[in-house]
């Protein structure tokens, strides 16, 4: 199970692991948060009235398109995107959005979920919600609160039968390392890279997540899975900007893997793994 703040978040972190996972017959749920009726067209072919006006509706389309591509079951919270205050100061986030939610009442929409599908290992995001948007950090804090909660009978006792999951990852999609790997290769073969001003605005002294990570998972063959699925979310997802500009075979050379952090475990694993499953009895998994 991948928890999620928005629909999109999916398909741009962890997208080609779940894709392989399916491949090899596990079952794998998506849980999103909230609906994203509050992100902006980011694609300038879809930035049209009519578009707009629809956002939630058609931000709903598309995550079920990229569900389908990505083979996930996916499953809706229910509560409404809290938008990314900007200014100086930053504006009060508006009534009633995730963010503002009482974490017990998040966390015993996610402990339904979790009890209803008993998956084995849950995946979400760290402290700083992957980048600080306030409904990512929410997602870690209500991911948290739910996997111990989940087990636990005296907990929630109407949202279903305790389940106790046996793993749970932080997912780390955005690493300096990466970056500056992909920015060297293209321009070692002569090509223009769009890295560059992202890697000029990097505080240098900021610890790239992997030295975090713990687990990354070989899923190269499914970097083409996961590219349509990003391309579903037509009104989040430009196909010319520099989320496709690595050529896919580069990508397969240079960094096969996604990447995650062990923060819980029930079963004797050891690290690094290369396997989220890794340590879970194959009669279990």
């Amino acid at each position: 199970m991948a928890v999620h703040a928005h629909p999109d978040d999916e398909s741009s972190k962890g997208a080609a692991t779940m894709a392989r996972y399916v491949a090899e017959g596990h079952q794998v749920r998506v849980v999103t948060c909230t609906g994203g009726e509050a992100g902006s067209v980011l694609n300038p072919k879809m930035d049209r009235p009519e578009v707009v006006e629809n956002i939630a509706a058609i931000r709903r389309e598309e995550m079920a398109k990229a569900a389908s591509i990505l083979g996930v079951s996916h499953r809706w919270l229910g509560f409404v995107d809290s938008g990314l205050p900007e200014g100086d100061p930053l504006p009060p986030l508006p009534d009633g959005c995730f963010a503002l939610v009482p974490v017990e009442e998040a966390a015993e929409a996610l402990v339904r979920q979790i009890r209803e599908f008993k998956p084995h290992v849950i995946i979400t995001y760290d402290e700083n919600g992957g980048y600080p948007h306030p409904d990512h950090i929410r997602t870690h804090v209500v991911s948290m609160e739910a996997w111990h909660a989940a087990p636990d009978p005296d907990r929630f006792p109407d949202a279903g039968e305790p389940w106790q999951p046996l793993k749970l990852y932080y997912s780390h999609g955005f690493s300096r390392s990466k970056i500056v790997t992909f920015h060297e290769a293209l321009l070692a073969r002569g090509q223009e890279s769009p890295y560059e001003d992202w890697l000029k605005r990097w505080d240098s002294n900021r610890p790239d997540v992997m030295e975090r990570v713990t687990t990354r998972v070989e899923c190269a063959d499914y970097f083409k899975v996961r590219d349509e699925a990003l391309k579903a979310h037509a009104t989040q997802i430009d196909p010319d900007s520099r989320w496709f500009a690595v050529p896919v075979e580069l990508e397969r050379e240079l960094w096969p893997t996604e990447e995650y952090e062990l923060v819980h475990s029930l079963v004797d694993t050891t690290l690094p793994e290369d396997d989220l499953f890794a340590g879970i009895p194959k009669e279990t998994a």
